[in-house]
């Protein structure tokens, strides 16, 4: 969402979602169970929406739930939705299933992220990979992947087929955005990477991609052996909670026989590659 719309009324909001959504006032209406009149008037500021009423229009637009908060603040009501941090109570469901599935997924890597592409947690083997590939310099305390991938740096100088990634994982930032919109921070910092003279010229070039495989792999030079990853991401089904709701878990599991072993025997080092 624009940073232009930080302070709007709840009219120019709504205006703005069913713009985004491409809905007409008579899709939203009827979605939302109301008439296309009085989505009208909330727009132009002739009616004051009810609490219940910014709900079902919000749901009616699939609107994140932290933007549905700043919907029901625009219109003069409390938030409903929590958005604690990742170790609250309300919480405790969501970690231990987090805690499952990193441990369940060694030792191979797998992270934590929220909706800016910013690491929460890693399990040993991310900590190995990203480790191994920083060292001797330590971990960034708040590490973003999109800047480790992406920006000058060790990791992106073990990155082998820089050149197909950095496109891919600037198109994914697009495509996996909560609710299928950027953030006010995440769009600035994929605009910062998209403006980086190498990035735009790869961006600019109009060549055919390859269809001869599913996915496109990450493939790391690491200790000395070459790595090849493929990522699966995973959300929280049904969330009520901001927090819950940006939270994508990537799993990154080997994409050749190669990798595996070579990560069985590799996995354990943390030396320079």
């Amino acid at each position: 969402m624009s940073a232009a719309l930080t302070n709007a009324g709840i009219g120019e909001l709504l205006r703005y979602w069913r713009q985004v959504r491409r809905k007409s006032q008579l899709e939203l209406a009827a979605d939302a169970r109301t008439t296309p009149r009085y989505v009208s008037f909330v727009e132009t500021g002739r009616a004051q929406a009810s609490r219940r009423m910014v709900v079902r229009l919000a749901g009616a637009l699939d609107v994140p739930l932290r933007e549905r908060n700043a919907l029901l603040l625009a219109a003069g009501y409390a938030p409903l939705y929590s958005a604690g941090a990742l170790d609250a109570p309300q919480l405790d469901r969501v970690q231990a299933a987090l805690s499952s599935m990193l441990a369940q997924h060694e030792p191979f890597p797998a992270v934590v992220m929220d909706r800016g592409w910013n690491v929460l947690r890693a399990n040993a083997g991310a900590s190995r990979l990203f480790g191994g590939l920083l060292a001797p310099a330590p971990l960034p305390e708040r590490a973003n992947v999109l800047r480790l991938m992406i920006e000058p740096g060790p990791v992106r100088d073990a990155v082998s087929n820089w050149d197909a990634v950095a496109p891919s994982l600037l198109e994914r930032a697009r495509r996996e955005a909560v609710g299928g919109v950027l953030d006010t921070e995440t769009r600035a910092l994929v605009d910062q990477l998209r403006s980086q003279a190498d990035v735009a010229a790869l961006l600019g070039d109009l060549s055919p991609v390859s269809v001869s495989v599913p996915v496109i792999d990450v493939c790391f030079q690491f200790a000395g052996a070459a790595l090849s990853f493929f990522s699966v991401v995973s959300t929280i089904g049904t969330p009520i909670d901001v927090t819950a709701q940006e939270l994508r878990l990537e799993a990154f599991f080997p994409s050749n026989e190669s990798t595996r072993l070579a990560w069985a025997t590799k996995g354990s080092s943390t030396e320079p590659r």
